[in-house]
């Protein structure tokens, strides 16, 4: 290890931006930001042996330099001088190698954990650590830009959309058709028997859970657990190496996967986690940020003190300048780069709270993300709400921004275990307008979902009352325990042939509404296979066959799939299911309003229908006349008329069908009560006919519009 590093008098200065590691000029160009630094060096690593570079230009608060010499492949770090203050949030120490915030390829792995802190006893109080941590930390890798082409971007509307939210690893780890080396890896999702499950299911986008380079944080590493989701965050330019099938080539597997998708005509949506990062509290680890300029990076309040609005232990600033371009830096090079079609950002209030203030929708953060003419074009996906009360927003953010409804679940959930009457549900169905529609946006904008990553499967959710996280090594004590869930009269595995059998009905009944909704249904890969995770709903550390999708079918995991792909299809096929505009009470050619809500004696609900609680039936006929969906050349299309019919109630129920002006006769095309949604009886009905409801039980019925 050298010291003193000696200057290079062949070094050029080169240019401060882009920011990272670039090869021009012979060598390589290192740029990397830190206004309060007061000396950069950049370390060459070599089989252990560490050469030192300082870079002596400084513009813009960018330390750069031309290496020469240098060529892709390189492995390096950055070692940075200046004050050690924690009171003033500065942590500055040179005995800690640090990763490239830029780098697009990350190598190694955090070690020891130790040796990567940067003081000694106490994080507020103690000492700076001279403990080197080479050797201990992940390194950063130079890469040339370019590699296999990611085909051309679907483009699919968004009104079309449905979503597929999987996890690379898990999602191909047990598959019998994917070769062994290739399970678990970007190339496993590009498999061509995967692909053809993706088309036949008619999902139009899988939404990967985090592929950045992550790190394990260090409740877990002294736990000897792992974190597999990959909410940690490291590098948010780097794919996750650990998906790739041959370590270094993740970048160009990761764009193999992208084009077999888009091929396909699947979108690429990919979960980003900009609010915090893998270095934790400040007790945590020095790997990156924090030894970089850590008031750059992170919200701090009195004393030096970090502000954690994310409940993991830092905040990034969102209102920082270095923090609002590494952000819309990284999100460029993944779409522009790497051919992703959008993002979902996780616990996105906190990007529209700058240093973990008050939301503002129209944040510094927030904002340039949503006017960059590349970004603009992608699907931006907020998740908004973060670990406070405060950042709860859903509804709240900006007129290009789409939103994972959480009011939808909770209120479809509560519907179909029978805890809420219709009213509520009654905006979920049509796009959530009292949420999105007074800003302008359209029902697309409502993420809808039953199910996600975090929770209950929809197999658990019929089948537990409780979470079961013992395996998660915290007593039980981790994961949400508002799961509205209802185990259907036995807590977990059970034999008994009609609790199976109404688990089953209300896995369909909870399917039918995503399906059936107005806006964006995402659909949790696994579900429609009838995934268990045998109750745990926090699964982050559990990377085994409990997370893993089983692709074993039985007789219900293949029932399930095929009621799923019906409902897929018919969706796809019928406009008006899937509109994007709201409805509004206007009179559509066959004289009849856009919707119409019905009682179960066939009436129009009154105002004070809407307030009974007790109300577990309900009707929506939707006019398919002139359904506002377009051509991609932007002309109107019409389609049928519908009716669905939802019934929570345990008991049968009768259900008078509209009168002859709705339509003379309706035709069922989906029943929830039966395995794969094929209705028993295919006999057109006479409207005003009469129907007998069996308990739990969602009908879609179609009127053929004039001419079929």
């Amino acid at each position: 290890m050298v010291a003193n590093p000696a200057p290079d008098p062949m070094m050029l200065a080169g240019r401060p931006f882009p920011l990272g590691s670039h090869p021009e000029a012979g060598g390589v160009r290192f740029a990397v930001a830190s206004s309060t630094a007061e000396a950069v060096e950049v370390c060459l690593l070599d089989n252990g042996q560490e050469k030192r570079v300082e870079l002596t230009e400084r513009t813009f608060g960018v330390w750069h330099g031309v290496v020469h010499g240098v060529l892709p492949g390189q492995q390096y770090g950055y070692r940075v001088h200046g004050p050690y203050d924690p009171a003033r949030g500065l942590r500055h120490n040179p005995a800690k190698l640090l990763v490239d915030p830029y780098a697009k390829r990350i190598t190694g792995a955090l070690t020891n954990l130790e040796a990567a802190l940067g003081y000694v006893d106490n994080a507020m109080t103690g000492p700076a650590s001279t403990v080197d941590s080479l050797g201990s930390v992940p390194l950063s890798v130079v890469t040339s830009m370019g590699g296999p082409a990611t085909g051309v971007k679907p483009e699919v509307p968004f009104e079309e959309s449905v979503f597929y939210e999987l996890h690379v690893r898990g999602y191909t780890k047990r598959h019998p058709d994917v070769p062994e080396h290739l399970r678990g890896t970007y190339l496993g999702l590009a498999h061509p028997s995967v692909v053809e499950h993706l088309v036949r299911l008619g999902v139009t986008a899988v939404e990967l859970m985090p592929v950045h380079t992550f790190v394990d944080e260090p409740s877990l590493m002294t736990a000897g657990r792992h974190n597999y989701w990959g909410y940690s965050p490291l590098g948010f330019f780097a794919p996750y190496a650990g998906y790739a099938s041959e370590p270094g080539r993740e970048v160009e597997e990761f764009r193999t996967m992208v084009a077999s998708l888009h091929a396909a005509g699947i979108e690429v949506i990919v979960d980003v986690v900009f609010n915090h990062t893998c270095e934790s509290g400040f007790e945590g680890p020095t790997l990156s940020f924090r030894g970089l300029d850590a008031p750059a990076y992170y919200a701090h309040g009195d004393n030096g003190r970090g502000l954690d609005i994310t409940g993991c232990g830092n905040t990034l600033d969102a209102g920082s300048p270095t923090v609002v371009r590494l952000v819309t830096d990284s999100l460029r090079y993944w779409a522009g780069e790497l051919g992703v079609d959008g993002f979902r950002f996780d616990l996105a209030s906190v990007l529209g709270r700058p240093g973990a203030g008050p939301f503002d929708p129209n944040a510094a953060l927030l904002t340039a993300i949503a006017c960059d003419p590349l970004l603009a074009s992608c699907k931006l996906i907020a998740e908004p709400w973060d670990a406070t009360g405060d950042g709860y927003r859903v509804g709240a953010f900006g007129v290009q921004w789409a939103e994972w409804n959480g009011r939808y679940r909770d209120t479809v959930r509560d519907f179909w275990r029978g805890a809420v009457g219709v009213r509520d549900l009654a905006y979920r169905l049509t796009g959530s307008s009292d949420l999105y529609s007074d800003d302008g946006r359209r029902p697309w904008a409502s993420i809808n979902f039953i199910t996600a990553h975090d929770g209950f499967t929809l197999r658990d959710m019929v089948s537990y009352n409780d979470k079961h996280n013992e395996a998660n090594g915290e007593d039980n004590r981790d994961g949400t325990n508002d799961n509205r869930s209802w185990n259907c009269g036995a807590e977990g595995e059970t034999s008994d042939p009609a609790v199976l059998e109404l688990r089953a009905r209300q896995a369909r009944n909870l399917m039918s509404s995503l399906l059936l909704s107005m806006g964006t249904p995402m659909i949790t890969a696994g579900d429609e296979m009838w995934r268990t995770q045998d109750g745990n709903n926090n699964a982050y550390n559990q990377d085994n066959e409990m997370s893993w999708v089983d692709w074993s079918f039985d007789d219900a995991a293949s029932s399930l799939l095929e009621f799923t792909e019906r409902l897929v299809a018919i969706r796809a096929a019928s406009p008006a299911l899937r509109q994007p505009q709201f409805f509004d009470g206007r009179i559509t050619p066959s004289g009849e309003p856009d919707l119409v809500w019905l009682r179960p004696d066939g009436a129009e609900m009154a105002e004070t229908d809407w307030f009974d609680d007790d109300r577990r039936t309900l009707g929506v006929w939707i006019d398919g006349a002139n359904c506002l969906s377009r051509t991609k050349s932007g002309e109107l299309v019409s389609d049928h008329s519908w009716l669905i019919v939802l019934h929570a109630g345990g008991d049968p129920c009768s259900f008078t069908l509209p009168p002859a002006e709705f339509g003379p006769q309706f035709e069922p095309m989906l029943d929830s009560g039966t395995p794969d949604g094929t209705p028993v009886d295919q006999t057109p009905l006479a409207s005003g006919a009469s129907i007998q409801l069996p308990g739990r039980t969602t009908l879609l019925l179609r009127v053929p519009r004039s001419g079929g």
